[in-house]
Parts: C-alpha cells; structure tokens; sequence
C-alpha cells in the first residue's frame, strides 16, 4: 500500500485514541461485520509491522456496529489479536436500507469532527458500501480491499454492494485474476488495480497451529479426507425451503 497510500505523521504509536480529538490524517480502517475482522487483522499486522520499521504511517481502526454479538464481533479482537477498534459507531441492526443509512450518517460525523486522509473498506457488507460513500461524498480517497469480486447474481445483497463499492473506490486490492479482468472490463485503470491476494488466507495460515478438532470429531469416526464440510448462510440458499432441502 505504500505505492499508493501517501505518508502521514504517526498519532500515538500509529493510532488515533479513541478519546483523542487529533486533527492529524489517518488512514480508516473500516470493519463492522464477522468476515471483516478476519480480511483487516493482516492488514494491521502490516501496518504495524511497517512502522516497526520505520514508515510513517497510522491508522484509525472504526467498527460501524453492524455485528455487534459477542460471539459475531467482540471475540474475534482477542482471537485474531487485533486492538480493539479506536471508534465504534454503534450501528446496529435493521432492514438493508435502515443500516446502510444509519452507518452513512454516524461515519460522515465521524469524518466531520476527525478527517481521514484514505478509507480503506473491506469485503462486500453494508458497511463497506455505506463508509465508501459517505467517504467519496467527504472527498476522502477510497481503497478497496477484495475489490472486482463479481457474481452476477443480483439477487444478493452483496452483488450491489459490491458494484457500487468499486464504482466509488479509487484503489483496488484484489484476490484474483478473474477480479482484475472484472476491473479492467468496467475500464478501471491498470495503475489503480494492485493484485495482493486474499486476507482471509493470510488469517488461515496464522491461525492454522491453533486448529484443534471439534468434540465430535471422535464420536462421529471421522478420517481425514473421507469428508466435506458445506457452509449455508446466504439468504438465497437458505431462505427458500425447498432450496434447502435440496442441498440436504
């Protein structure tokens, strides 16, 4: 990111207090739902390891609130080993628009009383969406990690926030090639499109030594590569019965 992210002066070992009312430019890290903790703790990591080494660089760790459970968001702080967040909005639930909304309007204060220099959003949920926006409105530069994911599926939620993400952002940091050639078809820029790879493995692979197998491992007899694990949650598999079913 240093490419692209211009150098600012470190604020309290490279964060912004929560209490402070510091004027000085930071870079937004935006998370506010469960997969977002998992893609932004490797980018802190690097942040901080880059100004262990000496870059002039910090940041401002904001939770919009859209996963506010204890088992959806407060865990993940100690278990990935990220800070707990210097702002947190305190969004909270609701329909697609009311939390959209609700997220826009607490970031844009937040961006009035303490400005950012970069927003940088994560992902696909209503939060990366809403802070983008309110973002690109406050003229604040948006980077977009996972940026050029498609589906073309409209039908999900996560497909318009998508596009409508990338169609505000101003750097993209993708996991693939397909996402790149999703880029460059909609005429974004060689020199704004940087192929990183995906966060979610970087917090594969370093929490990986932590795996343990689950209590019923055992009990159901199960034998490495004799199984498969399926996850269900998007509203379209799960929310027609006679879908589920099918997948059962």
């Amino acid at each position: 990111m240093q490419s692209v992210i211009p150098a600012y002066p470190v604020v309290a070992n490279g964060r912004v207090p929560h209490a402070s009312m510091s004027s000085a430019p930071v870079v937004d890290l935006i998370a506010g739902a469960r997969p977002n903790f998992m893609k932004v703790a490797p980018i802190i990591e690097a942040l901080r390891r880059e100004q262990g080494l000496g870059t002039d660089i910090s940041y401002r760790f904001v939770h919009t609130g859209q996963h506010y459970d204890q088992k959806m968001s407060g865990n993940f702080f100690e278990e990935l080993g990220i800070p707990e967040p210097d702002v947190n909005l305190g969004a909270g639930s609701g329909s697609q628009a009311e939390q959209t909304g609700a997220i826009m309007v607490l970031y844009e204060k937040l961006l009035r009383r303490r400005p950012a220099q970069v927003c940088l959003v994560v992902g696909d949920v209503n939060s990366t969406m809403a802070c983008a926006i309110a973002a690109k409105k406050m003229c604040v530069p948006v980077a977009h990690v996972e940026g050029g994911i498609r589906s073309n599926d409209w039908t999900m939620p996560e497909e318009v926030n998508r596009v409508v993400t990338d169609s505000v952002t101003d750097w993209f940091f993708t996991t693939s090639r397909t996402a790149n050639g999703n880029l460059r078809n909609s005429g974004i820029p060689e020199d704004r499109i940087f192929f990183v790879g995906n966060t979610m493995i970087d917090t594969l692979l370093k929490q990986a030594p932590r795996l343990r197998p689950p209590p019923w491992w055992g009990s159901e007899q199960l034998q490495s590569g004799s199984y498969f694990v399926l996850t269900l949650h998007r509203p379209a598999n799960v929310d027609n019965p006679a879908r589920l079913r099918a997948y059962l």
